[in-house]
């Protein structure tokens, strides 16, 4: 199975966070900061080698808490 990473909010969220395309593993690629960004909306798509492949996608939402205040 292959797993593929999409940010769909906010869209210049791009680059923040990372999959890893074998174990479907989601990384923090930067800092995240709350007065910046407090929530964020990725899609995960995932493929097998069948013939033909079959796919399946789920959202996972994360929250960013401000931990200062």
């Amino acid at each position: 199975i292959s797993y593929y990473l999409e940010t769909l909010f906010p869209q210049d969220g791009k680059g923040v966070f990372g999959i890893d395309k074998k174990s479907g593993e989601i990384r923090l690629r930067t800092n995240l900061d709350f007065e910046d960004v407090s929530l964020y909306r990725l899609q995960v798509d995932a493929t097998d080698q069948g013939n033909p492949p079959l796919s399946g996608h789920c959202k996972v939402v994360l929250e960013v808490l401000d931990v200062n205040d």
